[in-house]
């Protein structure tokens, strides 16, 4: 049974609210974690069967657990379940799981009122830890019944779709990983590709998470101008590789620019592919040469890697851009639209939003007195939505209710 009265309602089991149970356990504040589904659910059923992280395990976890695996490895879906499971157990959070939040309302009295399907709970602070990936993003360009279109949130792996070709759409981490599992499946693959960050998984024998911590990339507070929605495509599959679009080409993907129009059967092609990749190169170069100047400027012992900054001939594809694509002719059956989530706050019902309907706060700190944000994209640094991050900005909301209370 769910109380009827506490302190604090974190709704959300995943990383962050699991973080937020933590620090609110270490400050001794009463409080509910309220899951509608299962801990750590989008790690278990909303994503793909060979799914492993981004980042290697010795950064991507807690500071309160390690996982049990290699610290360099990739851990799987199922290996990061366990481990949320696990940590749940540790803290001894007090978890409801398969209880939906419905509405939150503030109270004359002070406080809030929040209606779930297994009653009402009174709170003096409500955080919201339901994480970035809420409601996937379907456009709607292709009509239905012209081919089988599915968003990488019900991607599970390749012997689900139907014979025939495949168009990825979005060419982030989730885009590109999918994208590299059906053509080493066999399938004819076709990547539309969008703006990008490609940073090398690894370079001078330092991953890539490590270099963005002594460059001091993930404390940044805002993203770089024109940076805003541009993803990251980085893969821990297959042991961890650089994402190289080029690569691909080479061993038969059809790589494309962006989406556009759809008539009678055909797609229109952004004539942006060859921007898209040279942008995406040059992330990559200028990484490869902060990281020389910074061993440099220290005095590092870290060896020399001039093939990273090699850059491969350019594909046909890139070459002579295809601008139009015929779906039939192509033999395309299937659309994966990895193309990203919107948020849903529809349950709270508080005067914590700005004109456009997105969370206002400061570092998590809503405008609405005693309602918090954690988990989301930039909260307050590059890292808020990593696991590692999203413990510090739990750590410093709870000290923040704490204060309060």
């Amino acid at each position: 049974m769910i109380p009827q009265r506490t302190n604090t309602v974190v709704v959300g089991a995943g990383q962050a609210g699991l973080a937020m149970s933590a620090h609110l356990r270490d400050n001794d504040i009463d409080h509910v974690v309220l899951e509608r589904d299962t801990i750590a659910e989008r790690w278990r059923n909303a994503r793909w069967d060979s799914l492993v992280m981004n980042g290697p395990a010795w950064h991507d976890r807690f500071p309160a657990r390690e996982f049990s695996s290699d610290p360099d490895g990739f851990p799987g879906k199922d290996e990061v379940t366990a481990y949320f499971e696990d940590f749940a157990k540790q803290i001894e959070c007090p978890l409801h799981c398969g209880v939906e939040v419905t509405d939150t309302v503030a109270l004359p009295e002070g406080g809030y009122q929040v209606t779930t399907s297994q009653g009402v709970i009174h709170a003096d602070h409500v955080v919201a830890a339901t994480g970035p990936f809420q409601i996937p993003v379907f456009p709607p360009i292709v009509p239905e019944g012209v081919v089988t279109q599915i968003h990488s949130f019900d991607y599970h792996n390749p012997e689900q779709l139907e014979d025939g070709a495949v168009m990825v759409v979005g060419a982030g981490s989730s885009g590109s990983q999918i994208a590299d599992e059906l053509l080493r499946s066999g399938r004819d693959v076709y990547l539309s590709i969008g703006p990008h960050d490609r940073p090398p998984r690894s370079y001078r024998g330092k991953d890539f998470v490590w270099w963005l911590g002594t460059l001091g990339k993930w404390q940044m507070k805002t993203p770089p101008a024109g940076k805003e929605h541009v993803t990251i495509a980085v893969s821990g599959a297959y042991g961890g590789k650089t994402v190289d679009f080029r690569k691909f080409a080479d061993r038969g993907m059809v790589l494309l620019g962006m989406t556009g129009a759809y008539d009678n059967g055909r797609l229109a092609i952004a004539d942006d592919l060859v921007k898209n990749i040279a942008d995406g190169d040059a992330n990559h170069l200028s990484l490869l040469a902060e990281a020389d100047a910074y061993v440099e400027a220290n005095g590092l012992d870290l060896p020399l890697e001039e093939d990273a900054k090699i850059i491969g001939p350019d594909p046909e594809c890139l070459t002579h851009p295809i601008r139009e694509i015929d779906l039939a002719e192509r033999g395309i059956k299937t659309i994966i639209w990895a193309t990203g989530y919107v948020q849903d706050f529809s349950w709270l019902k508080v005067d914590a939003f700005d004109d456009s309907g997105k969370p206002a706060h400061d570092r998590g700190v809503a405008k609405a007195d005693g309602i918090y944000f954690l988990g989301l994209p930039w909260l307050s640094m590059r890292g808020s939505s990593f696991i590692w991050g999203v413990w510090e900005d739990a750590k410093y909301l709870a000290s923040h209710i704490a204060h309060r209370t």
